[in-house]
């Protein structure tokens, strides 16, 4: 059984919930979800230039869990951009006060 996940601190949203190639109706790509702490992890590291180390600590979560959430994250990217497929963005929980 794997170990529950800890609780990540999530500040940013997308503006958008999905993101398709143009010109396809939704129904037809294959769509890859993304969990919000991707999203998080991709916008502090590659938007706002922030180092791991920072960027762990502002999610809560240690630098190695950030590094795996970004490779993740990357790689899902990377696969719809390659493949045209769609990526749906999961709703970001509250952020933790």
């Amino acid at each position: 059984m794997p170990r529950p996940k800890i609780q990540r601190t999530i500040c940013g949203v997308p503006a958008n919930s999905c993101f398709k190639p143009n010109g396809i109706p939704m129904k037809q790509p294959e769509q890859i979800a993304s969990d919000s702490d991707e999203f998080e992890a991709l916008r502090l590291v590659d938007l706002l230039k922030m180092q791991q180390q920072h960027a762990a600590i502002q999610m809560g979560v240690s630098r190695q869990t950030l590094a795996n959430v970004l490779k993740s994250a990357r790689f899902k990217l990377m696969d719809c951009l390659t493949h045209g497929k769609a990526l749906l963005m999961k709703n970001a929980p509250e952020e933790k006060l």
